[in-house]
């Protein structure tokens, strides 16, 4: 079943938002500051490819890493924690869309403070 929840994902916006999120993680590279975020937007793009059976873990998160994160959250984290969040709200107000909307919000934690968290496979 997850395998064919993900084909749908891939085809109905999956790669779109991969594609995005790989463009953005570009664009943090251009500054110094966010070159970590960018390699979190990285592992957002390859999660939209195949996210069906991962979740978001809690990682070591350092004192630095906690200030990029601040930073992140007010220039843009809020923005894609907002998108993300209101993307699965509308996808689980039908039947049909919950198990995406619920993929929706495992991204918007992510998304929001993007260092100290990694997608690992379900157990």
């Amino acid at each position: 079943m997850k395998t064919f929840g993900n084909v749908l994902w891939l085809i109905f916006g999956g790669l779109i938002s991969a594609i995005m999120n790989f463009i953005m993680g570009v664009v943090c590279f251009i500054t110094i500051i966010f070159i970590p975020v960018g390699f979190q937007l990285f592992k957002i793009a390859k999660f939209f490819l195949w996210p069906m059976g991962k979740k978001v873990v809690n990682t070591n998160c350092t004192g630095f890493k906690t200030f990029v994160n601040v930073i992140w959250l007010i220039i843009m984290g809020w923005v894609h924690f907002i998108g993300y969040g209101l993307a699965g709200c509308i996808l689980c107000a039908t039947v049909i869309g919950i198990p995406f909307g619920l993929q929706y919000f495992k991204i918007a934690k992510f998304a929001a403070l993007p260092l100290g968290h990694d997608f690992v496979k379900e157990g």
